[in-house]
């Protein structure tokens, strides 16, 4: 019996609060707990895996959701889960436009729960996890922004998905 995605939904691990002593650096090195990247904003962040295709395939329309929240009040970045140089080379020309972080020992990602990436997560200041989708389902993702709006009292959202976006797919496993 094939299961759709929203049965996966149902049968897949429930992502959770983080550990906001986590140590979390960007790809050049720098290197804060996640508290200290929440003083000041919320943060999004996409959660890709640099050793797979299909986090590659969301990097694109990422761009474009963190190019829609530029002026928000939210801190957007791609999560790494490999080291920085990898990182780079994975993203490209996104590595010089957005925030880029790295969870090398996919310490972060573990702290969430997470069962598939990419994923897309809203954390508060406080470091809750406001909200997260798992795969790329863009009805999960847009439920997310609207928490992202409504945190930020931002009055629009990017389009999800549009023409130039892939298919929605479920991802691949998080923890590996």
């Amino acid at each position: 019996m094939r299961v759709d995605s929203g049965e996966r939904a149902n049968l897949a691990f429930v992502a959770t609060d983080p550990s906001t002593h986590l140590t979390v650096a960007t790809m050049d090195g720098a290197e804060q707990t996640l508290s200290q990247w929440l003083t000041t904003f919320n943060l999004l962040v996409v959660v890709i895996d640099p050793y797979t295709h299909e986090s590659g395939w969301i990097i694109p329309t990422t761009d474009r959701i963190f190019a829609h929240y530029e002026e928000a009040d939210v801190r957007c970045a791609f999560l790494v889960t490999g080291n920085g140089d990898g990182a780079r080379q994975y993203l490209g020309k996104y590595a010089d436009r957005w925030l880029v972080l790295t969870d090398e020992n996919r310490e972060l990602v573990g702290s969430l729960s997470l069962d598939r990436l990419p994923a897309l997560i809203h954390i508060g200041q406080d470091g809750s996890l406001v909200g997260s989708a798992e795969g790329w389902d863009p009805p999960q993702w847009r439920q997310v922004l609207e928490g992202v709006e409504e945190a930020m009292a931002w009055r629009s959202r990017p389009l999800l998905p549009t023409s130039e976006d892939p298919g929605a797919f479920e991802g691949t496993p998080a923890l590996t």
